[in-house]
């Protein structure tokens, strides 16, 4: 498959690439343009899962203590004997199915409590994540396997939020998008209490969202600014557990691990990613120097899908743009 076939299969509405910094590689197909923002999906939990890593950091939130520490109101829920790490490593063992085909009853009810989908007539359930989350039950024992559920970030939304005493989309703007050269605007939607959905919905030009992957890449600089700690990038690209990820049944990606909302590769090139439904992804290659940011509609959500086309065709270009540098 030619990298040109790869976009067609893998229903691109934009990439770019950036070597070192400068835009070597961009392309619109379909409705999307320069100009126009795309939704992220799951993308959107990396921001927040490194806001959290910099509240760490600074020692505002202790990864060792339990939620309910921080949220007495999540302490007879599911999270509250889990610790901050591993609500952000997603090794919480909670009664929540997530999946996007509709055969999860508790996703059907996280959808209706955020807002994400249309509540059928007589729905008399949670109608906001604050609502919503104390109503997770445990199951199982916390920091043994990895499951993927956003739920997590919303918990990690909340604290977030108490220990800064502001919103989580405050946060984002003061502490990151303000920073980053964006530009343009991003948007979060919100629920019905005015909390933005810190897992899903963030809006965003294309370019701004490689900006954020350049970011990364340089270590949290911008423009010899440190905007994010060098501390907190080697934290995320350290990774998790991947004894706890292969419980997540990622087949098409053996040896990863996941932390702080990232996906961590371990290869020899030190790439992570972050990644949303439908192919949303920043793809960071270290030792290539190299940032990928693509949007994508693929029609089925999961993104083992397009992991087969994706991560080959991503290398592919990381070891033309070594061999031939820019």
């Amino acid at each position: 498959m030619t990298w040109a076939d790869s976009l067609i299969a893998n229903y691109t509405d934009g990439i770019v690439i950036l070597h070192r910094g400068r835009i070597v590689y961009e392309r619109y197909l379909g409705a999307l343009t320069g100009e126009r923002p795309h939704i992220c999906f799951s993308v959107t939990k990396s921001f927040f899962g490194t806001l959290a890593a910099m509240l760490v950091t600074e020692g505002k939130l202790d990864p060792a203590a339990p939620v309910a520490r921080y949220l007495p109101e999540l302490a007879a829920s599911g999270y509250g004997d889990a610790t901050v790490a591993q609500v952000l490593d997603m090794t919480t063992a909670t009664d929540f199915v997530e999946n996007y085909t509709g055969q999860s009853s508790s996703m059907g009810r996280y959808r209706y409590a955020t807002g994400f989908a249309p509540r059928p007539d007589g729905y008399d359930g949670p109608a906001s994540i604050f609502t919503f989350l104390p109503t997770i039950a445990k199951k199982g024992r916390h920091g043994e396997e990895f499951h993927y559920r956003t739920p997590n970030v919303d918990v990690v939304a909340w604290l977030i939020a108490r220990v800064t005493g502001k919103s989580p989309a405050v946060v984002l703007s003061e502490r990151i998008w303000s920073r980053l050269g964006a530009e343009d605007d991003g948007c979060l939607q919100v629920d019905a209490d005015g909390m933005p959905l810190t897992g899903s919905s963030l809006n965003v030009r294309l370019r701004d969202l490689a900006r954020f992957g350049e970011l990364l890449r340089r270590g949290g600089q911008v423009n010899g600014e440190q905007v994010v700690p060098s501390a907190v990038v080697d934290e995320i690209r350290r990774g998790g557990s991947r004894e706890a990820f292969v419980a997540g049944g990622y087949a098409t990606l053996p040896g990863w691990s996941y932390h702080d909302f990232w996906w961590v590769s371990h290869d020899d090139h030190g790439v992570y990613m972050a990644r949303g439904i439908h192919g949303q992804s920043i793809y960071i290659d270290p030792k290539a120097e190299m940032v990928i940011a693509r949007f994508a509609s693929h029609p089925q959500a999961g993104n083992v899908n397009l992991d087969p086309t994706s991560l080959p065709a991503y290398r592919a270009i990381a070891e033309h743009l070594m061999a031939h540098p820019q």
